[in-house]
């Protein structure tokens, strides 16, 4: 049988690099930073690193690797077990609680990663007599967890609060509603409208669920997320979120929320029950960075001072960028081999970004997306704005 099922996988990835689609993974000798060496022939290459979901810089930051060194120490490598069984430590229940404290919310979960926190969220919560309306850009994640339930779905143009709630009003027909919503949504930067959202979701008895995982730590004054932009802190009934962008950059995912359904996520969710406890240092480190964010305001700062500056540059050069207010900058290509073939020059030129299209994207919607840290420097910024012009003239998508 594999013979045949090799053929047909062949011809499968051979329409896929023809088309321009086929994803090549380069290799970093460094850790993760604004900027890293990767892997280039016989030796090393030296690149600015716009990329990465590493939006606080905190990837390599020495306070969170001591603070996971230290908890390797005294509570070893891995847990070995789910949480119900024995592989809940008090740093996990330390972490949740600062989770808890950071959105002003009831009660938190800890996931391996806000894709299996996502996946496993709406299953044990809603069935058939109940529906979720979803945003039509939501992560990967929430609609494989939508899937997975057999509540009635219902779907809304993006951010569009006038479609939304005619989707809500058909879903009266329904016990329950939940509308789902990425914070910011990650190929676009754009966040959601979440005064209005909850607004409709009090006129048409709906709970909210929102998905942090680009916008903690990066929106909000205080890099509180979308609840503190919108001043909802604590009045939205599920937050998803992840330690891995904003939050370290490592592994691991919550949902934190009102403490009744996070009660029913331990005792139903299946990525909880079935995977392993995230290891006492990922949790460590969290805690860590928990304490770092609400020690002061600085990286925040630092980021939206950067991105600002960015973003208004690449502007001015004539680049098409897509409305943001994240540290998301979509930098708008259109053309799948286009978007590659600009990601390689801009790293002979010593940026690393990476072209993104279908079906990350829709078809015809490819882009280089540009992620800012604030752990990029001034003369970093400009080095990557003045490569982007150098390319775009090259490639024809500047005149």
């Amino acid at each position: 049988m594999y013979t045949e099922f090799q053929k047909h996988l062949e011809a499968e990835l051979q329409a896929i690099r023809e088309a321009g689609l086929y994803k090549n993974e380069r290799v970093i000798v460094t850790p993760q930073s604004s900027g890293i060496k990767v892997a280039a022939g016989e030796g090393e290459k030296e690149v600015i690193n716009f990329c990465a979901n590493n939006y606080l810089g905190l990837a390599d930051n020495a306070e969170l690797i001591e603070a996971a060194k230290e908890r390797m120490d005294s509570r070893g490598y891995g847990m070995a077990s789910v949480r119900f069984i024995c592989g809940t430590q008090d740093t996990h229940k330390q972490l949740e609680k600062a989770i808890s404290d950071f959105f002003g919310t009831e009660d938190t979960i800890l996931y391996a990663a806000c894709f299996d926190a996502n996946g496993g969220l709406f299953e044990p919560l809603l069935t058939d007599e109940d529906a979720i309306i979803s945003d039509a850009l939501n992560h990967a994640s929430i609609i494989d967890g939508v899937r997975l339930c057999k509540a009635v779905r219902y779907r809304y143009k993006n951010g569009d609060v006038a479609d939304l709630e005619e989707q809500l009003k058909k879903a009266q027909a329904q016990r329950f509603r939940i509308i789902a919503t990425d914070g910011v949504f990650s190929m676009d930067g754009n966040v959601c409208p979440l005064d209005k959202i909850y607004e409709l979701a009090k006129k048409y008895n709906a709970l909210v669920m929102v998905d942090e995982s680009h916008s903690a730590g990066v929106v909000g004054k205080t890099g509180h997320g979308v609840t503190e932009l919108y001043n909802l802190r604590g009045k939205i009934e599920i937050i998803t979120g992840t330690l891995g962008k904003a939050f370290g950059g490592s592994v691991g995912g919550f949902t934190t929320g009102r403490k009744e359904i996070i009660d029913m996520l331990r005792q139903r969710s299946r990525p909880y029950l079935f995977s392993n406890s995230i290891p006492p240092m990922i949790a460590a480190a969290g805690l860590k960075t928990l304490e770092l964010l609400t020690r002061d305001n600085t990286l925040q700062d630092r980021l939206h001072e950067n991105t600002k500056y960015f973003i208004s540059r690449m502007q001015a050069a004539g680049f098409d960028i897509k409305p943001t207010q994240s540290a998301i900058c979509a930098v708008m290509l259109y053309d799948a081999r286009l978007s590659q073939e600009f990601a390689a020059a801009l790293q002979e030129e010593g940026i690393y970004v990476t072209g993104f299209y279908y079906p990350v994207v829709p078809q015809g919607q490819a882009r280089i997306r540009v992620q800012v840290s604030a752990a990029h420097t001034r003369e970093q910024l400009d080095k990557g704005v003045n490569a982007f012009i150098k390319v775009g003239k090259q490639l024809g998508v500047l005149k």
